[in-house]
């Protein structure tokens, strides 16, 4: 039975909760007032706001954590078995001039089992095929046939047929054809303006051993040589002609001998591309016209085979010496193709070669194999 005196103590309990409740609510709702008469409520754009610095998000307690970005894929390893010819040079490279970055290039053997491909260069090779990457190769990895030479130039080491999977070469027809090409522009260029020119036929030559097929050149030279001046430079004239002073000399020419150690299909060299980019007219010896036609434009250069014999040949480059406006259409090709700049690198002919496998590998991943390269390479 609840007395008059619990009744009225009960009541006094109530009245005090409901004063306490509603002090805290009038509190509240003052606090509400005050800040949003400062503060109006604005939907702000948080979008270039970094995660840690939009209101109502703790750098520490994220309420809504994002979505971390894509991890990049891992590029493919290539590994460089050995440096051709002994010349090393900065990987980076492959990025500043060819703007080439696909694939990890390295010559750390530690890597081998990890490689997605071998490179290795032919003339490198022992004999006894002792120095070739450690089999059984990794299932995954290809093994790349760099050779630069011309197959008359070309020894066949017992053993290699079949244990690559990919060629890479000059010739047209290689799994990683590397050339020079010219680049076609789809507007008009400004008038090209000639280098200064103070010598005639000039050759740069070094090798000299018939044994290399030198012997067509060498011959034909001996003959253009008795009906106009040639300037010799290299070792053939008694000293190696330092790297700075090639591309100046090779522009201070009217025309320059351009002339293969032997006559292959596609074997055509920097002979062609550096005269080319500096201004200067290349009389070539080597494949059909046809051939060279392939990469570079027909009136931007001379071929030998156009003429009867070397006397002839002499004969057009004196008439040519003497017209101004003739020897200036050998140039009108520049009006709509560009020259390729890499000046600074084109004298060492593997780093383009090594750069592109880099670029092949990176975006071919397919495994294949090359069966018998020498049957490819010297047909």
């Amino acid at each position: 039975m609840t007395t008059p005196s619990s009744r009225s103590y009960k009541s006094f309990l109530i009245f005090v909760g409901w004063l306490a409740g509603f002090g805290t609510c009038l509190l509240f709702f003052q606090y509400m007032s005050q800040n949003c008469s400062s503060r109006p409520f604005i939907l702000h754009d948080q979008s270039n706001v970094a995660p840690h610095e939009k209101e109502g998000i703790s750098s520490n307690t994220d309420p809504t954590p994002t979505t971390p970005p894509a991890a990049q894929p891992e590029k493919p390893i290539l590994l460089l078995w050995v440096w051709p010819e002994n010349y090393r040079w900065d990987f980076s490279d492959c990025k500043t001039f060819y703007n080439i970055d696909g694939c990890h290039l390295t010559d750390d053997r530690s890597l081998y089992n990890q490689a997605d491909a071998v490179l290795v260069y032919h003339r490198d090779i022992k004999w006894d095929l002792s120095n070739l990457p450690p089999s059984p190769r990794p299932p995954f990895q290809r093994w790349i046939w760099l050779h630069a030479e011309s197959p008359t130039n070309t020894k066949k080491i017992p053993g290699l047929e079949n244990l690559f999977n990919l060629t890479l070469s000059y010739r047209h027809d290689a799994d990683i054809s590397v050339r020079n090409l010219l680049t076609v522009s789809k507007t008009p260029k400004k008038e090209f303006e000639l280098p200064k020119k103070n010598k005639l036929v000039c050759w740069f030559v070094s090798n000299v051993d018939p044994s290399t097929g030198t012997g067509t050149r060498m011959k034909y030279y001996e003959e253009l040589n008795k009906h106009v001046k040639v300037n010799v430079y290299g070792n053939m004239a008694g000293s190696r002609m330092k790297d700075e002073d090639y591309y100046p000399t090779l522009a201070s020419c009217k025309f320059y001998l351009s002339f293969e150690n032997s006559v292959h299909k596609d074997y055509i060299t920097e002979k062609l591309n550096g005269p080319l980019t500096v201004g200067t007219v290349p009389v070539v010896l080597g494949p059909s016209r046809e051939n060279y036609e392939q990469y570079a434009p027909g009136d931007s250069f001379i071929h030998v085979n156009d003429f009867p014999n070397a006397s002839a040949l002499a004969q057009y480059l004196l008439k040519l010496d003497k017209d101004d406006e003739a020897y200036r259409r050998y140039f009108d090709w520049r009006k709509y193709v560009s020259a390729t700049p890499h000046l600074t690198i084109i004298n060492q002919e593997f780093i383009p070669y090594i750069c592109h496998a880099c670029e092949y590998i990176g975006r071919h991943k397919e495994y294949k194999q090359a069966h018998n390269i020498y049957d490819w390479y010297f047909s």
